[in-house]
């Protein structure tokens, strides 16, 4: 008796148990995302599984991986990012970033140096990278970046300023000075900078903007003159 007793309370169980776990439609319900991140990770993988070859939306997971301190899920994101975009600046600091903070130093370090040397013949591509450092917080590599991209482009109104504001961020006043000063020179019209130079106790002149189009003013002046004409 004890037994069939065991075996109705084992038929029971699946019954009520296992299958009450089920939907109408027999599929096990999908867990539905709660977070905001977690909604946006989702929405995600559904456009990488539209169409893998997705550079921006690997990136993005990438950073929310990142966010989570997931730092190899984060890496591969960063990996597939750079397989598609080889020169994707911001992937490659972050790759970067994810490997120190992983705990890999010595392949980050490498990976510094290679994507350096890929942009070494582009200011542009110096200062891209220089931004992407900056906003991984590797304030070193960034200074790096930067010091390559002013000896490729010495006369560039906005590398010089970002230098400077380097500088400002590390709270070296003169150097600060100096950078933003020779930036202000090459390209006076730069309000933030003159504010900054302003903050600096430098007495800056901004210039101030000329009408190109006289041809009204003229006419009113000539209309003038042929009014006063005796």
């Amino acid at each position: 008796m004890a037994g069939i007793v065991g075996i109705f309370l084992l038929i029971c169980t699946l019954v009520f148990g296992g299958c009450g776990s089920l939907s109408k439609s027999g599929k096990a319900p999908q867990e539905v995302p709660r977070t905001p991140a977690e909604k946006k990770k989702a929405e995600l993988l559904r456009q990488i599984n539209r169409k893998f070859e997705n550079p921006e939306a690997h990136f993005e997971l990438g950073q929310l991986y990142q966010a989570d301190g997931l730092w190899a899920k984060a890496e591969d994101e960063y990996r597939i990012v750079l397989n598609f975009n080889p020169v994707h600046r911001e992937a490659q600091a972050a790759r970067v970033k994810v490997l120190l903070d992983g705990g890999d130093a010595a392949k980050s370090e490498l990976l510094t140096d290679i994507y350096m040397e890929q942009a070494a013949n582009s200011a542009l591509g110096s200062l891209q990278l220089a931004l992407g450092f900056q906003k991984q917080g590797l304030d070193e590599y960034a200074f790096r970046c930067y010091q390559q991209a002013l000896r490729l482009a010495p006369n560039s109104a906005k590398v010089n300023r970002q230098i400077g504001y380097y500088y400002l961020s590390k709270d070296d006043k003169e150097r600060a000075m100096d950078y933003l000063s020779r930036s202000f020179q090459l390209n006076p019209n730069q309000p933030e900078v003159a504010g900054e130079l302003g903050r600096l106790g430098v007495v800056v002149n901004i210039p101030r903007k000329t009408q190109k189009d006289t041809r009204k003013l003229d006419k009113t002046i000539e209309q003038y003159d042929e009014e006063i004409e005796p």
